[in-house]
Order: C-alpha cells, then structure tokens, then sequence
C-alpha cells in the first residue's frame, strides 16, 4: 500500500486513494470475526450525556456547546429519537474528517490530499441529528454541506448551529482558539446554556438563501425509509445556482459561461457521503443501504478498469460510514447488505489515528458504488 507520506503535497488520482485508504473487505464473516474477537471498551449504548440538556464539546482549537434534548430522547415518538443527543463518536469523526493530518506522526489525511475533499466540494451527512457537530468542523473548509435527518432534529440543529457558527467559521477565516472554555478539553455537561445571537433558532437552512448568515450548511428532511434520495437534487441544483450567483457579483463575471461550469450545472452529486453512527437497527439496515446507494447514482460510478486517462472529471461519490462496535448481528446484516451496493475498505489504523483505530470500540469503512450497482 502506498505510504501516506509519499502522497504529501499531491494531490492523488481516485485508484490512489483507494490504495492510501486501508483493505478492502470482501467477506462479512472474515471482517466480523476479525472487528469482534478483539477486546472492545465497554461504551453502553454510546450516549455523551443523555441526561443533560447541554454539553461543552471541543474538536481540535474549536470550543462549542451543544444543546440536546433528553426528554425527547426518552419520548415515544413513532420513528425513533435516538438523533436528540449526541453520541460519543461524533466529536471524535468530526475532528478526524476535518483535519488534514490523522496521526501523532501528522500523515496527510488522504481525503484532503485526493480532491475528495476541497474549497469547492458538496458533502451530504446522512442521520446529522441535533448537534450538527460534523457540519460545523468540515463546512467551513468544502463548497457546501447538506445535513439531513428526519424533521424532528430541525429546531435544535437549527439552533446548534445559529449559536456556534461564529466559533467554527472564525476560526475557519482566522485560526487560533475559540470558545469561552479554552481551558477545559473534551465532552462534559455545560452548567447552563450558552445565549448566544439567535436564540430562539429562527431559519438557518430548509433550501433557501442563508442571506447573511456566515455558514454554508443546508438542512434538508430525509427519512430513509419514505422519502426519495432523488429530491436531494434540487438541493443540490439550488445551491449550486446560489453560489454560481454570487461568484459572479464578487468576482464580476456577468453571464460568460467555460466548459467547466456547464459541468458543474449537469453534477447534482456529491463528493463525500458521511454517516455518523447510524447503524444500530437491524430493521433500518436494508433503507439506510439503499438511501446509500441511490444518492451516490447521482454521479457514475467506480469503474476501476477505466484508464486514468478516461477518467471523467466528476469522481465517484465516496461514502465515509462510521459507527460505534455494538451487535455483531447488526453490523454483519449491514456490511451483507451494502456489499451488494458497493466495494467497501476498512480504513487503517494509520489513516484514522490513535482516537478512531481498532481497538476503541469505533470503525470506518469507506464505500464506493460498484459498476454493475448503477
């Protein structure tokens, strides 16, 4: 496998990052038996505090506190409610995915160091519940992010992010420390709520133009089992206008149009898929998969038989799945099921860094949509 280090500074072609990333899994039972003989940390059910109504979270320089809800936690709402607070691998991702280096050796991330991840790239998070952590760590640095989750997370994302945007994308602009707590490190329960500008969570997103408001980040309602992935294209139609818009006043390019964008107009897809400890239910597996799968159709493709020369400019959406190790049944059912979709990898140790590794009691595996799939 190339070494990550040969990769600094350059910027990789698809078949690259495939190798950079770690083994690709080709067998459920292998991959099982190898991920759940190994010792697992003891983690209940993977709640950060599901008794606090507010937790002090810090990702890297960033300093932000998260509202939850464990009331409705504890609700009986049809359809789930385990998105009102947050779980203890989201600030961990959320660091790790944002960050161009992954170890205490600082290898380049190769998400970064392929054109996975850009200025200009669109990622979709599926399952974002109501901390909009990963959203706020990664948006700052890519094109646009499109959170998704059923409607009942909206108000409290909404007001997740309207409080900390200023923390995530000053720091963005700037660099340094942000945060009231610069002291304190980690993920602890906040002794009162942080009052910041927009308290009562008024719009942030829904499709429509932010107008001033200093983030990139949509929201948009997706339940897995009833709604079509499809109609993440207007999204995706309508955001892409609105920036095409403003790049043209800022930078005063009228109407004149390149090769180049009449591309970017025909993609309605995405980059980077991200889902963040979704896998859980064994009865979500066979939708989440398929939601998956219909939302990387949007884009060709991996074709590894293509020559690099033949390689279209648009590459394959790239899903990054990361969850806590809990039920080996359920992962089985959903690494079965999504190897029917796509080619999947295990991310390494060397890639994910000593927080995320094997051992933890957290994996990753990447996918790509297989040829025959689309």
């Amino acid at each position: 496998m190339s070494t990550l280090h040969d990769k600094a500074g350059i910027m990789m072609k698809f078949d690259e990052f495939l190798a950079a990333i770690g083994h690709e899994v080709e067998d459920v039972e292998e991959e099982s038996f190898l991920l759940f003989s190994q010792e697992i940390p003891s983690r209940n059910l993977g709640f950060v505090d599901s008794r606090a109504s507010t937790l002090d979270v810090s990702i890297g320089e960033q300093d932000f506190t998260i509202h939850q809800s464990p009331t409705l936690l504890s609700s009986s709402r049809a359809g789930g409610t385990t998105g009102a607070v947050l779980w203890k691998i989201t600030p961990l991702f959320a660091e790790w995915i944002s960050s161009k280096t992954t170890t205490k050796n600082s290898n380049p991330n190769p998400f970064w160091t392929s054109s996975i991840l850009t200025p200009a790239s669109t990622v979709v998070e599926l399952g974002c519940g109501i901390s909009g952590l990963v959203a706020l760590a990664l948006a700052p640095s890519v094109g646009h992010y499109i959170a998704t989750d059923q409607e009942y997370v909206h108000k409290l994302l909404r007001k997740n992010l309207d409080e900390n945007a200023e923390v995530a994308y000053h720091h963005s602009r700037h660099g340094g420390r942000q945060g009231k707590k610069q002291q304190q490190r980690g993920v602890k329960p906040s002794p009162r709520g942080r009052h910041g500008r927009n308290d009562h969570g008024q719009g942030h997103g829904d499709g429509h133009d932010d107008g001033d408001r200093p983030y990139n980040i949509t929201f948009t309602a997706l339940d897995w089992e009833l709604d079509a992935p499809a109609s993440l294209k207007q999204t995706v139609s309508e955001v892409k206008a609105r920036n095409k818009a403003k790049a043209r006043h800022h930078h005063h390019e009228a109407d004149r149009k390149s090769p180049e964008s009449e591309d970017d107009e025909e993609d309605v897809g995405f980059d980077l898929l991200i889902s963040c400890d979704c896998i859980y239910n064994e009865a979500l597996v066979g939708s989440f998969v398929r939601t998956c799968a219909d939302i990387c159709r949007l884009r060709p493709a991996y074709d590894p038989a293509s020559p690099p020369e033949t390689e279209t400019r648009c590459k394959p959406t790239v899903c990054i799945i990361a969850q806590q190790q809990r039920s080996p049944d359920v992962f089985e059912a959903w690494l079965r099921e999504a190897l029917t979709e796509f080619r999947v990898w295990r991310v390494s140790d060397e890639v994910l860094g000593d927080k995320l590794k094997l051992g933890t009691g957290y994996l990753a595996h990447l996918l790509v949509l297989r040829e025959d799939a689309s």
